[in-house]
């Protein structure tokens, strides 16, 4: 069995000059969520903070991002990894500040339109985009995700009937999404 602890950092086989950054969703990320547990896991990544986590505002969460990403050296591009409503806010800075963002990994993302931010998030990213989605989802449909992995250009990874992909789905420390973000980003930042 596949466990966290013995996996490397998916930045240190890459070529480039990357920083990870967790977008959390609504709430924030509990201790027994997998951002929680791979924040933990890798100390040096980033995760963005805020004050309102109950709040679903599109622009406080691209703010929090923007303020994360000032924070980094100039020749650092950021790797985001958002979970449901944090991963709309990561596409949403994706689609505004291009240059900043070298891929983006979406998670669950919860479906736009709950949130009426479809037209906001109609375009496709410029950068790498993979997509994990259930298809049992009560925040985005299995059909809708398909559309949206679609728009986005995003690599649609099927996870099954993998509810929400969180914790209380089952997705603790969830190595396997580790792994397949390893992947994804050596196939897609080391090509450029």
């Amino acid at each position: 069995m596949l466990k966290l602890n013995e996996l490397s950092n998916p930045v240190d086989d890459l070529s480039g000059r990357y920083q990870i950054v967790l977008v959390p969703g609504i709430g924030n990320s509990p201790e027994e969520h997998w951002q929680s547990y791979w924040h933990e896991q890798f100390p040096s990544w980033l995760r963005i903070s805020q004050k309102h986590w109950k709040e679903p505002d599109l622009y406080a969460w691209t703010l929090a991002i923007q303020r994360t990403l000032r924070t980094l050296p100039s020749d650092e591009s950021a790797i985001l990894i958002g979970h449901s409503f944090g991963a709309l806010s990561s596409v949403a800075l994706s689609l505004s500040e291009p240059e900043s963002i070298a891929a983006i990994v979406l998670v669950a993302p919860a479906d736009p339109i709950r949130f009426e931010l479809s037209d906001e998030l109609q375009a496709k990213p410029t950068c790498p985009v993979l997509m994990f989605a259930s298809h049992n989802d009560p925040l985005m449909g299995w059909e809708r995700a398909n559309h949206w992995a679609d728009t986005w250009g995003a690599q649609l990874t099927d996870m099954g009937e993998a509810v929400h992909i969180n914790a209380q789905s089952g997705f603790g420390k969830w190595p396997w999404g580790l792994l397949h973000i390893h992947q994804f980003l050596v196939e897609h930042l080391n090509s450029n």
